[in-house]
């Protein structure tokens, strides 16, 4: 007969395991002749810990939609500021600064101008928003699923930059062709009327790829390096916050009040970091910019005619404006839509407190 000791070490289950899925079937001798156990078998994708069972497709899908309606909405409300953002990059000598922008654009155009390419901004970052909130909570999990939460934990800026990257690149191809078709409008409002009548006649003028993704590259300078910063300058800041406050907000008010302060701050530092690549993507997409070579030719002498300096100024400040209020709006409207789905959101922790 087995002692409770050998009956113990004979049964695994997957929690002892450290999250390894466990053979089907294990027996084991007892006072009634052969038992079979069945170990249950993880659901994929989990984290395993005390809350392995919110971590499953259900959740991704509440990240995802979550992140697709933050990033459709924050980025749909500052089209007007990007209207004006997009002209100061393109036509400098137009379009000195942002009150004078604004001001010119509603003189010549009628105030309707800015809010020119609302649709392919609101639906392209909607997409965008789907794949890279989602992406980054499914990369960051299983992430910390495979290494362990206290590797986890000494590394959580690591994996939120190896996250946010991977999860941006697929966002990216996404995203790409409604980027196109948004410059366009505002560079050539007279371009076509409607989303569709611009993609339409780009891809009739230019063919597929020509139209849609020749600021591919560009864009993945912008995207790539614009959310790394962010996600992982919002956590440390998040951290930092929460240390001053001594420990994390007990109230549902504090803790988005703290995801928007530490969002303005990461929205300021990502814009500054990805301001080049969004000039020169802006560039690439205004029609003959950069002249009739290969994309790598185009990126060239684009950035040789503008020079490094305007690269890195022109607009600027209209965008850290931008890109701050919209990154502090979408961690606050991401917060706030995962609680109303009733997702708890998943949080890097030191396992030994």
């Amino acid at each position: 007969m087995m002692d409770h000791r050998g009956l113990a070490s004979s049964i695994v289950t997957p929690r002892m395991a450290g999250g390894i899925q466990m053979p089907g079937s294990l027996r084991a001798s007892g006072a009634f002749g052969p038992t079979s156990f069945t170990a249950p078998k993880m659901a994929p994708f989990m984290i395993p810990s005390a809350a392995e069972s919110k971590y499953d497709l259900m959740y991704y899908l509440k990240g995802a939609l979550a992140g697709g309606i933050c990033c459709g909405f924050t980025h749909g409300a500052m089209t007007l500021v990007d209207v004006v953002k997009t002209r100061m990059q393109l036509s400098p000598a137009e379009y000195t600064g942002m009150g004078q922008g604004f001001k010119k654009v509603i003189a010549d155009e009628g105030a309707g101008a800015l809010l020119t390419g609302l649709a392919p901004t609101a639906f392209g970052y909607f997409i965008q928003g789907w794949f890279k909130f989602g992406g980054v909570e499914f990369f960051k999990i299983n992430i910390t699923s495979m290494i362990g939460e206290q590797a986890a934990w000494n590394s959580k800026t690591s994996i939120y930059l190896a996250s946010s990257a991977m999860a941006e690149f697929i966002a990216d191809i996404f995203l790409c062709p409604y980027e196109a078709c948004r410059i366009r409008l505002v560079s050539q409002p007279d371009y076509a009327d409607s989303l569709m009548g611009v993609a339409k006649r780009m891809s009739s003028e230019m063919g597929f790829v020509g139209a849609f993704y020749s600021g591919f590259v560009p864009i993945l300078f912008k995207q790539v390096p614009y959310t790394m910063a962010k996600f992982a300058v919002q956590g440390k800041a998040q951290d930092v916050m929460y240390a001053s406050l001594g420990g994390t907000p007990k109230s549902e008010a504090g803790k988005i009040g703290v995801s928007l302060a530490s969002g303005v701050v990461a929205g300021v530092v990502a814009a500054i970091i990805s301001h080049p690549a969004d000039t020169l993507l802006s560039k690439m997409n205004k029609g003959g910019a950069g002249g009739d070579g290969g994309m790598f030719q185009r990126m060239g002498n684009i950035a040789a005619e503008t020079g490094l300096v305007k690269l890195c100024t022109t607009g600027l400040g209209a965008r850290c404006i931008m890109i701050g209020t919209l990154t502090a709006g979408q961690f606050g409207i991401f917060d706030i839509v995962m609680g109303a789905v009733g997702a708890s959101k998943f949080h890097f922790h030191d396992p030994n407190h």
